[in-house]
């Protein structure tokens, strides 16, 4: 009886340990992600749980999210066993980061590698990592001839009917709208006349009440492609779908990192997680680097960079805002009225202010029509070339226009523009173009990045006018979530198709969306009329955070958001509805004395303001209750 109950407890003990080495739970313990796989002679699907504990309560997010992958030659999905596993390892890493939404940043995160073997001996390593706010995993594995294609990957994310889910059909330039659906399969997006079962990353999911996860894809290198997520096959799966058919490799390929941020709102807005997994930055000199404000003449002059006249009120208006940048867009190759480009960046300079280029990509648009100057990045020596030419004219940065999706090869550009770009001390902004994904962190010049459903749709069709609020007050949670975003907020008079959201709710738009780069957008007598207070603030205007904070918000609906630079917050609040609201929040996770809070809000009409200032509020209560104008918004500034 007694030799039982010891072999009993033995077996016994030998599971439970087995168990653990198959579950890797993150520093603070909340989240857990268990490999399910079998072991010993069988073969089957290796898959992950990954579950949350908030107290007593335990939520199961995904069962049986698949994973795995397969080439024209190994199949590492379908058949597969778990044949060893690492010892769980540590990961304490502090970086900084010149732009963003944090400037010290803390990498801290458990890691542990799990080997499957497929019947034919063939071995995948999935590397996976748990962090406080979410999961990562990747990908490892070796060709087994010269050159071998990748041709499926069989990551795939159970999302029930019935969740709330932001999500974007993909477009090559991610400029949709995150649509909140309980299905999946939402209704049509307006750029679209029907669906083609792509979605963008990131995707937000609220799976439980107040407890959400946001998934994306992070630091792709030289020779990976993007991938979008299809449901075609099961509308409740949805399947990393890269975005090369036949993505050819040699030797050992590691894949991008799976990531999955997970916690309440306020866990997924601040996440940093994006950049953890990134790789450190390759530029070792950064004093050139400088984020900050720049004047932009497109959105109020389509055309307007082709006329010498109408750059030099924008450089101008820099000058006179003192926002360091100004941008010169497309066709600034055709410029004339009495100066040619290098007269306008003479000017600037001049005047103190910087100046930016604006380039085609010429891997998309660049046919008959198309803006130029076109092909002179495309190539390793025209680029170097042209990179030369402008560091010697005084150009501070360019900006690329119109790429051609997330395939291998648009990734290896993004890169080259990236890496050819330190030598001549050349900030990036990438337009038209792919999402973010931690270039941010290893390439600290990549100041920004469209892909957004942005302002400057004003001036090219009439949807926004009725749909920007809400989109404004969605995008905090889902596409700024994972990187910079050139939206260009502030746009204080119309374009070609009115805005009607507040004043107060545009200003707020500077603060509440983070771009390292921050173009600003309207004319120079729309930002010459604004009061005081505002002009004062706009000048002021910090572009990269040290610390950011959500306050209060949900998707669609509303959002409050705090930033710090140095010792000063500024908050901004936006109301996405269309009726009148209340924007409450607490400052006590912000304050700690007695200090002044300079308000700009809302006034009585859409297009006016009411500056108010306040004390600090001391005591117990430290709430602020601000009314807002339907679709309206505020900025408080805090010394």
């Amino acid at each position: 009886m007694r030799q039982f109950l010891l072999l009993f407890l033995l077996i016994t003990l030998t599971a439970s340990c087995a168990a653990k080495r198959n579950q890797l739970s993150s520093p603070n313990g909340k989240i857990t992600a268990e490999v399910q796989a079998t072991k010993g002679d069988a073969y089957g699907h290796a898959s992950l749980t990954i579950t949350y504990r908030d107290g007593s309560d335990k939520h199961t997010l995904f069962d049986n999210l698949l994973t795995g992958m397969k080439t024209d030659r190994q199949n590492l999905a379908d058949s597969l066993r778990l044949v060893a596993v690492s010892a769980a390892n540590e990961i304490i890493e502090n970086y900084q980061m010149i732009t963003g939404k944090e400037s010290n940043c803390s990498n801290h995160a458990f890691e542990q590698v799990y080997r499957f073997e497929n019947p034919r001996g063939e071995k995948i390593d999935l590397i996976l990592r748990t962090y406080d706010d979410g999961v990562a995993f990747r990908y490892r594995f070796n060709s087994t001839i010269d050159q071998e294609n990748i041709t499926h990957e069989a990551t795939t994310y159970p999302i029930a009917e019935g969740v709330n889910r932001w999500i974007q059909p993909y477009h090559i330039d991610y400029e949709g709208f995150y649509t909140l659906t309980q299905s999946g399969v939402p209704d049509q997006e307006p750029r679209r006349n029907s669906i083609n079962g792509l979605w963008t990353y990131p995707l937000l999911l609220e799976p439980h009440d107040s407890l959400f996860v946001l998934i994306t894809e992070a630091n792709i290198q030289r020779g990976q492609c993007g991938s979008q997520l299809t449901n075609t096959d099961d509308s409740t799966h949805y399947r990393v779908h890269p975005a090369d058919d036949a993505l050819p490799f040699t030797g050992t390929w590691v894949s991008p990192w799976r990531v999955l941020i997970i916690g309440a709102l306020s866990d997924i807005v601040e996440s940093t997680l994006v950049t953890d997994v990134s790789e450190p930055s390759k530029v070792t000199d950064i004093s050139w680097i400088t984020p900050g404000p720049a004047a932009w003449i497109y959105w109020a002059y389509n055309n307007g960079s082709n006329d010498f006249q109408r750059v030099k009120e924008y450089i101008d208006l820099a000058a006179e805002m003192q926002w360091p940048y100004n941008l010169i867009d497309w066709k600034w190759n055709e410029m004339g009225n009495g100066g040619t480009v290098e007269d306008a960046v003479q000017y600037a300079g001049e005047k103190g202010v910087k100046s930016l280029l604006w380039y085609n990509s010429s891997t998309s648009w660049n046919g008959e029509g198309a803006p130029g100057p076109l092909y002179v990045l495309n190539g390793k020596e025209s680029r170097v070339n042209e990179y030369q030419k402008l560091n010697e004219m005084g150009v501070s940065g360019i900006k690329v226009d119109f790429f051609n999706g997330d395939g291998h090869k648009e990734m290896d550009y993004y890169i080259d523009l990236l890496e050819d770009a330190v030598d001549h001390r050349l900030l990036i902004n990438f337009h038209g173009a792919t999402l973010p994904r931690g270039w941010q962190r290893t390439y600290p010049h990549m100041m920004t990045v469209e892909a957004v459903y942005g302002a400057e749709w004003y001036n090219n069709r009439p949807i926004l006018t009725d749909r920007a609020a809400r989109h404004n007050t969605t995008l905090p949670f889902t596409r700024n979530v994972v990187g910079p975003m050139d939206y260009t907020p502030g746009t204080f008079s119309d374009s070609q198709h009115p805005h009607i959201t507040s004043h107060g709710h545009e200003l707020a738009l500077t603060v509440v969306f983070e771009s390292a780069l921050q173009h600003m957008p309207d004319r120079p007598e729309s930002y010459r009329s604004l009061p005081q207070t505002v002009k004062e603030f706009l000048s002021g205007l910090p572009t990269s955070w040290d610390e950011t904070k959500l306050l209060s918000g949900y998707p669609g609906e509303e959002v409050v958001m705090a930033r710090r630079k140095g010792d000063r917050w500024y908050i901004g609040g936006l109301n996405g509805s269309d009726e009148a609201r209340t924007l409450s929040f607490d400052l006590s996770a912000l304050i700690g004395g007695n200090g002044k809070i300079t308000l700009m809000k809302d006034g009585a009409e859409e297009r006016s303001f009411e500056i108010e200032e306040r004390s600090v509020p001391m005591g117990t209560d430290t709430n602020i209750h601000i009314n807002c104008l339907p679709r309206g918004g505020l900025v408080a500034v805090i010394n």
